[in-house]
């Protein structure tokens, strides 16, 4: 069984990178096997479809932004600055797979994965306006959490630490919080 594991681990590793660099449609399920060494149908038998491997790269990405999103609203009145950094951190940590997923917005669509971050963008801007935002309140919003969202992918080699600071004291601006 851990056997199946690692081997599943491989093809989910080999897979990113080759969506990376090629492109989900430009990377053939056979050019994965081949880069393993394993046949296509054993790459079957662990993925059934390329789009049950694209959702399996991406689930963590959703389970861990779905918990994220469930715990702050079930604390109810969490303060705008942590809710903020909470969002940092949550992209800062799936970076990789967010700039796979906007680099492929036709897999994005397909995959109802659009419909699924404007969501979490519409829970985020009531937790931090309330029920009823302005217009104005959802336009700062959008601009806060998306360019949050660019900012670690605009930057992926500059420290932790110091985009973490200046993104969120951005994005604070935007959302007009101290």
């Amino acid at each position: 069984m851990a056997r199946q594991s690692d081997t599943k681990q491989r093809i989910l590793r080999t897979a990113r990178e080759l969506f990376a660099t090629k492109g989900v449609q430009q990377t053939s399920l056979q050019e994965i096997a081949d880069r393993l060494g394993i046949t296509k149908p054993a790459l079957y038998y662990h993925f059934s479809s390329r789009e049950e491997l694209i959702r399996s790269i991406v689930t963590p990405l959703l389970d861990d932004g779905q918990e994220f999103l469930t715990r702050m609203e079930q604390r109810g009145d969490v303060p705008p600055r942590e809710l903020v950094e909470g969002f940092f951190d949550f992209h800062h940590r799936h970076r990789a797979d967010v700039l796979l997923l906007l680099t492929e917005m036709t897999t994005l669509a397909e995959l109802g994965l659009i419909d699924t971050v404007l969501a979490w963008r519409a829970r985020l801007t009531r937790l931090m306006f309330g029920p009823e935002p302005t217009l104005e309140q959802e336009t700062r919003a959008v601009l806060a959490f998306g360019g949050m969202q660019d900012c670690t992918m605009q930057f992926p080699d500059a420290p932790f630490d110091e985009l973490k600071t200046a993104t969120v004291k951005a994005a604070c601006a935007a959302l007009g919080i101290s």
